[in-house]
């Protein structure tokens, strides 16, 4: 999870960008951020899928072959 404050300097940044605008410094610290944010964030998603069993009506575990195999490989490490 990112800090609570790079989460605030994100926010900090996109109000001052929209507002007055970004020095070239500010603006790469803000693609840095999204960057980092962006990685924690598929991170967690793909955790999270990796750790569910999607279960059909019927109770058949229906739940994709990619992440079951994905499963699989956790398990072995």
């Amino acid at each position: 999870m990112l800090s609570k404050e790079k989460m605030a300097r994100i926010n900090e940044l996109a109000r001052k960008s929209k507002s007055v605008g970004l020095t070239d410094a500010e603006a790469k610290e803000q693609t840095s951020l999204r960057k980092e944010y962006l990685q924690v964030f598929r991170s967690s998603m793909l955790d999270t899928l990796t750790n569910t069993t999607i279960i059909d009506p019927e109770g058949n575990d229906v739940t994709p072959e990619k992440i079951k195999a994905r499963k699989n490989n956790r398990h072995l490490h």
